[in-house]
């Protein structure tokens, strides 16, 4: 259900974080093998990874289409800047904030070109990537629309970190923000998603003030 999902989020320190960091010593270990010039690390590497990336970008840039153009695009950046990488963060972390700034400058190449839509249509992109009849698909449906009334930064620290379950160190990473400060937005999403259910008819913007 929808409520409990927000009412008892997942504890940055159960068996999930606890398997998440080991996933992620295992690519960061993959990356460094790669930079070494290890083809199957490479190979490793990239299909680990493959997913975050591409949900990643489908979340950021609103555009069903452009999702493999631009996961393409952030592991062909990774690869050609691997031998600066130095496992000081996650692998993780480091092909994420590669992916934001692909998304930034496709948005920035983007600008210059005509486009059909002023609205970047994301939730499209997230219904998308969703298998249809399944159990709890309407709720799942019920959630992009309270989603979509949220203030960005708030949606993003949210979706990745309690949809996505990316640990909150890494979507600050990515983000380029303290993680207190990733904590305070899912905090504050939570927050306004509970109002939204408790009074659907309530303005989106009175959201911003809260």
């Amino acid at each position: 259900m929808i409520t409990s999902a927000l009412l008892d989020p997942p504890s940055e320190t159960d068996g999930t974080s606890r398997t998440s960091a080991a996933a992620d010593a295992s690519t960061t270990a993959w990356a460094l093998a790669a930079r070494g010039g290890d083809p199957a690390a490479v190979e490793r590497f990239v299909r680990a990874l493959q997913r975050d990336v591409q949900r990643y970008v489908a979340h950021l840039c609103g555009d069903p289409q452009a999702v493999d153009d631009l996961a393409q695009d952030t592991f062909l950046r990774a690869l050609g800047s691997l031998h600066r990488f130095e496992g000081r963060s996650s692998a993780r972390a480091w092909l994420l904030s590669i992916a934001r700034r692909a998304v930034i400058d496709s948005y920035r190449n983007a600008a210059a070109r005509p486009r059909l839509s002023d609205v970047p249509d994301w939730q499209l992109a997230v219904e998308c990537a969703q298998p249809l009849g399944l159990p709890g698909f309407d709720d799942g449906i019920v959630l992009l629309d309270l989603l979509a009334a949220l203030p960005d930064e708030r949606r993003e620290a949210f979706v990745l970190t309690q949809l996505a379950g990316l640990p909150y160190a890494e979507v600050a990473a990515a983000s380029d923000c303290p993680i207190g400060t990733v904590r305070s937005r899912v905090a504050r999403a939570r927050a306004n998603l509970l109002d939204l259910l408790a009074e659907p008819e309530e303005p989106a913007a009175a959201l911003a003030a809260v």
